[in-house]
């Protein structure tokens, strides 16, 4: 079994043949996925489609690209959701220094406004960064994510640090999920740390439709291509694909608490 921790297939850029990029996924081995929520409305696209499938799961959350627009409304809104039985986590949240789609100030207030929201209720998080660690880890500190991350739970999505931003992301408690990105052939130094790290710490994912593995670069990315993510993975680990599959839902299952589902 594969698990896809971070996918967006309930985008409208699925509306026309979702059925069918589920059914290859499924036909892949790829048996739960979790639908990602980056703005109120694709929360609530989330969580609609989860309800229709046992094996799709939702989170609800403000991408730092939209920070611009948490207010206190919207807040409330995502807090409502995050009660939903099929939402497993907060996010994607986080901060990302490397476009300007909103400005580092409105970015750090959403940040902390949805940590302290997982924190309330007791969900995982789901963290974006990007050229933006130090800052990162500032903030998390800040905001005693250590204890929630080893009691609750918590994940750097699509990482892309190094070394030892791995390190102490891990020591914070932090699961690190791999994406297609770690199949490029100059992935170089992410393929060194999916090769060494902890693999009870690993992740596995997607992010379609973005970050189509090698092998599919230039095409819409789907959760079919986890696959692709975890036999990368297992040949830097020089291991077979079933001891990352298995591996990496256990990880998923016990972060998201999908057991029984």
């Amino acid at each position: 079994m594969l698990i896809d921790t971070h996918t967006h297939i309930a985008d409208p850029e699925f509306d026309i043949d979702r059925e069918v990029v589920i059914e290859r996924a499924l036909s892949a081995n790829v048996q739960k996925m979790i639908l990602i929520g980056t703005d109120l409305a694709s929360s609530k696209r989330a969580v609609a489609l989860a309800e229709r499938y046992p094996f799709l799961f939702a989170t609800v959350g403000l991408h730092p690209h939209e920070s611009h627009v948490m207010n206190e409304t919207l807040l409330i809104s995502l807090k409502s959701l995050c009660g939903h039985p099929k939402v497993v986590g907060c996010g994607e949240m986080g901060l990302d220094y490397h476009y300007h789609h909103a400005t580092q100030e409105d970015q750090r207030h959403a940040f902390v406004a949805q940590i302290r929201l997982a924190k309330e209720k007791r969900l995982p998080l789901i963290v974006h960064s990007r050229e933006a660690w130090e800052e990162m880890f500032d903030y998390l500190e800040q905001e005693q994510v250590q204890t929630h991350a080893k009691e609750v739970g918590a994940v750097f999505h699509c990482f892309t640090g190094d070394k030892k931003v791995a390190e102490r992301a891990i020591d914070l408690g932090f699961y690190i999920s791999f994406s297609g990105i770690v199949t490029f052939p100059k992935a170089a130094d992410l393929q060194e740390i999916a090769s060494t790290m902890p693999i009870e710490k690993m992740l596995i994912e997607t992010d379609a439709p973005y970050l189509a593995p090698q092998g599919f670069r230039g095409k819409r990315n789907e959760p079919a291509y986890v696959r692709v993510v975890a036999e990368k993975i297992a040949a830097l680990r020089s291991c077979s694909l079933e001891e990352i599959a298995v591996q990496t839902s256990q990880n998923a299952i016990r972060l998201f608490g999908l057991s029984g589902c």
